[in-house]
């Protein structure tokens, strides 16, 4: 009885030729892989803002409220504008990538570093628009009181347009120290103090009979709600700490799980897309080298284009989530 033999081919890689899953390298299905798994963590940190901001849909911040800034046009009330505008540069960079991974086709490498460097600077311009927004964001333009409780009091007047506290709070003669370890060893850092303490801001209302307070709840017409000047009075003696802007502790927009959530998320997305312009700049210095002219193959730039791909992709969704929804 005769044996059967089996032979196995050794003398080629496990992913080598025409053993290459799905026709795709090693390289390709690593950054698949890679980009699946991304996916999944931004899904649960979109879905977890979800969550958050249908449990306290009643004080969630109105983000055409809150993203009104434009560069040079200070004042100028400009909603969504300059978010706008970021998402279109950074879709645009995404155009130039595939022109770059099309010209690598064609083993072109001069329009492979144009293209590759026009994707450069959209990433760059968009890191900057959005450390800019971040700044504003965190600087705050109008301040706002936290009562007791975590509400809080926006100050309007009564065409509903909002008040900064500089309009009309009041200058009173108390000193206010910024606590420090410098002014002693037993002091520790405290927060920053605001520009105006709660009873400058009180006495300033009470002086300017012509404004009102806007509650952080959302009336049935989608809009925050304005008290009149007897109920502005009353929640005032509520009244416990002065906001200006946000960060993790406080939001003078409304909620600060809105501002938690922002800098999270964004923030993550801000990561991605520098370690984008990173690899970008790596690879266009390849480029420029001729390393990817000698193989005669430019799929490393295809597959940082699927990277960087992406990274417009998941903003398509946080765009949508926190500026459109």
């Amino acid at each position: 009885m005769g044996a059967t033999v089996t032979t196995t081919a050794t003398n080629e890689k496990t992913w080598d030729g025409g053993n290459e899953p799905m026709g795709a390298s090693y390289g390709k299905m690593m950054m698949w892989f890679f980009i699946v798994s991304d996916a999944l963590t931004f899904s649960g940190f979109l879905a977890a803002y979800g969550f958050s901001r249908f449990k306290f849909i009643e004080t969630w911040p109105i983000a055409d409220e809150v993203f009104t800034h434009f560069p040079f046009l200070h004042g100028v009330d400009a909603p969504m504008y300059y978010v706008a505008l970021m998402t279109f540069i950074l879709i645009f960079s995404s155009v130039t990538m595939v022109l770059a991974v099309d010209a690598g086709h064609q083993l072109k490498k001069t329009k492979v570093a144009v293209y590759m460097l026009l994707t450069i600077l959209g990433g760059i311009i968009f890191l900057g628009s959005q450390a800019w927004e971040w700044k504003n964001f965190i600087q705050g333009s109008h301040g706002a009181i936290e009562t007791k409780g975590g509400s809080i009091l926006q100050f309007v007047d009564k065409d509903g347009k909002r008040v900064a506290l500089a309009d009309f709070a009041a200058h009173l003669p108390k000193e206010r120290i910024q606590k420090e370890r410098r002014l002693g060893v037993w002091f520790e850092s405290g927060e920053t103090i605001a520009n105006y303490s709660v009873a400058e801001v009180v006495e300033g209302f009470k002086a300017n009979p012509n404004i009102l307070i806007r509650s952080e709840h959302i009336n049935k017409d989608k809009k925050k709600t304005v008290l009149t000047r007897e109920e502005s009075l009353e929640r005032l003696k509520d009244a416990q700490l002065v906001v200006e802007g946000a960060n993790l502790k406080h939001n003078e927009y409304g909620h600060k799980l809105f501002a938690n959530f922002f800098f999270f998320i964004t923030g993550f997305h801000g990561f991605h897309v520098f370690s984008g312009v990173l690899i970008n700049i790596l690879i266009f210095f390849n480029v420029i080298l001729g390393t990817y002219e000698k193989r005669r193959s430019y799929e490393m730039v295809e597959k940082v284009g699927l990277y960087w791909h992406f990274v417009d992709l998941v903003w398509v969704f946080v765009f949508t989530f926190f500026y459109l929804v």
